[in-house]
């Protein structure tokens, strides 16, 4: 006999706990996908609405064609945002948020709408602590 509890049969598994601190952990990989720059960035365009490619890249100013295209493909595959192919001539092609991108999105809305706010405060802070 051991002195160890036995485990818990009702708790959860290892596998199904989630900690963003936790180097393995899923959520841990999504939350650096979704810290991007780049990424921040497009959900927060893609919160406006539905946007093509090029339109998208106009938005998000300052995104080169590559990085925008690797950031889109990374949110797809993180279940973020949806790529559908129109069927028109020429074929179109458009981004939109999933329902789980539109929760990321609503929450970076409030972020980025507190650092706008903020923009007085920030430059004031960049200036004393540059002397």
């Amino acid at each position: 006999m051991t002195d160890r509890p036995s485990p818990d049969p009702a708790a959860p598994t290892q596998e199904l706990v989630s900690d963003v601190f936790a180097r393995d952990c899923t959520s841990r990989a999504a939350f650096e996908d979704v810290t991007s720059k780049w990424a921040s960035l497009v959900l927060l365009a893609l919160g406006e609405g539905r946007y093509r490619f090029n339109a998208l890249r106009r938005r998000v100013d300052g995104v080169s064609e590559r990085m925008l295209s690797q950031t889109l493909q990374t949110l797809e595959g993180d279940g973020m945002v949806t790529r559908e192919v129109l069927s028109t001539i020429p074929p179109r092609v458009e981004y939109s948020l999933t329902p789980l991108g539109a929760r990321v999105a609503e929450r970076l809305r409030s972020l980025a709408d507190l650092l706008e706010s903020s923009v007085p405060e920030v430059r004031a802070a960049r200036e004393r602590y540059r002397g």
